[in-house]
């Protein structure tokens, strides 16, 4: 522990939370695994190990399918903690095969290229509404302003539900992704539970609603899906509805406060950006890189492996360190600096495998459009006061982003 901790790798310290990346080069430079006693996970923060374990089959982000709690040495969440862990665990993201392959194969019929394609009108004239009601204003807060409504009803929309339903969405997935930190409270952990009840609640009858009037949305789809054989539990269909909102919209927000604020500080780069709106796509991979939304990601060892002659047995846990990574010099030339013209950039910001993001081309629609808007419609567009840095660590962000535009 005390090695680690003293590599500068703390993630409840306000210092780090600000600048987690010279602790990432520590960590490097000591070695390919590191054993964090805190959370008693391995931390993994090499882009090459890291890209290499999502695709290894031997780790997985369950155990249950394979072993119970005793026989993988792990002890059942608490049981007031249930509402939460059965929500969770339903969903595609936490699933293995063959259960991840079967809802993940009805879900990617929502997520083909041609249908995200179809998104693009409707994603590119809500954007233009958000700037130029921003720019109205004379700026505001961009994160509550632009970031949030926009990745928030494009998912909505998808799954159909309905625009005066939409007030708690954004809360019920802050409260439930707030158990995605490492150690979460009791308190992360009630109010998860809380969120996870009611947004299952509603769930339930908007699907039940769904069964008496279909729509052209995701959740008639996946009822229509399992009348016709392929077989989707009612647990299922809530946790997948869930996690295609949380998932759908918690990285694109991040990434667009995390990328403006880069902007602001790189001044010469913003400057070439607004010369230049054709780099926007290679501008967001860039900021996605630069300041990655998931920090962290979890996996279980289901099978012994060896990293670096360090052997780490069945039932350990697994941390790979996505913000590391991707600041990794053996892949990414000069990685502390943002170069929005940088040509190969194979982050991993939505991961890899069987997991890779499958909302990653949708939340890259998403970003071009809210960028490509405010560039165009808010060309002064500034900061107007140092945010603050909110007090997570997996999952990357700030509390606000207040900016002025002429």
């Amino acid at each position: 522990m005390a090695a680690v901790l003293d590599l500068g790798f703390d993630p409840w310290d306000p210092a780090f939370l600000t600048d987690p990346y010279p602790a990432y080069a520590e960590l490097r430079a000591r070695g390919r695994v590191h054993w964090f006693e805190p959370t008693n996970q391995w931390l993994v923060p090499h882009h090459a190990d890291v890209s290499a374990l999502l695709r290894d089959r031997r780790l997985g982000r369950t155990y249950q399918h394979r072993f119970t709690h005793e026989e993988f040495g792990r002890t059942a969440p608490p049981p007031e903690h249930e509402p939460f862990h059965t929500l969770n665990d339903h969903g595609m993201l936490d699933l293995e095969p063959p259960d991840h392959t079967r809802i993940r194969r009805l879900v990617s019929k929502a997520f083909t290229p041609r249908t995200v394609e179809r998104l693009k009108p409707y994603v590119r004239g809500l954007a233009d509404e958000l700037a130029s009601a921003l720019v109205a204003a004379g700026g505001g807060d961009l994160l509550k302003d632009v970031a949030e409504p926009l990745p928030v009803a494009v998912i909505a929309e998808m799954l159909g539900i309905p625009e005066s339903d939409r007030a708690p969405l954004r809360p019920w997935s802050a409260d439930i992704c707030g158990m995605y930190e490492l150690k979460p409270s009791e308190d992360t952990a009630a109010k998860a539970v809380r969120a996870s009840v009611e947004f299952s609640d509603y769930l339930r009858e908007l699907i039940a609603a769904r069964r008496k009037e279909p729509g052209e949305d995701l959740i008639s789809g996946l009822i229509a899906a399992h009348d016709e054989g392929d077989r989707l539990t009612e647990q299922e269909m809530i946790s997948t509805c869930v996690l295609l909102l949380n998932a759908g919209h918690e990285a694109t927000v991040n990434a667009t406060v995390n990328g403006w604020y880069a902007l602001f500080r790189n001044p010469s780069q913003l400057e070439t950006l607004r010369a230049d709106h054709t780099l926007i796509p290679s501008a967001i991979e860039e900021l996605m890189r630069y300041d990655t939304p998931l920090q962290l990601f979890e996996r279980w060892v289901l099978d012994e492996i060896e990293i670096d002659g360090t052997t780490i047995p069945r039932g350990a846990e697994i941390a790979m360190l996505f913000g590391s990574s991707n600041h990794d010099p053996a892949v990414f030339r000069n990685p502390s600096a943002l170069d929005l013209t940088r040509a190969d950039n194979p982050h991993i910001s939505f991961s890899a495998g069987i997991h890779y993001c499958i909302g990653a081309p949708l939340a890259r629609i998403e970003l071009a459009a809210s960028m490509g808007a405010l560039l165009e419609r808010a060309p002064t567009l500034r900061l107007a006061a140092e945010p603050v840095r909110k007090p997570n660590f997996v999952i990357r962000g700030l509390e606000g982003l207040a900016v002025e535009v002429d």
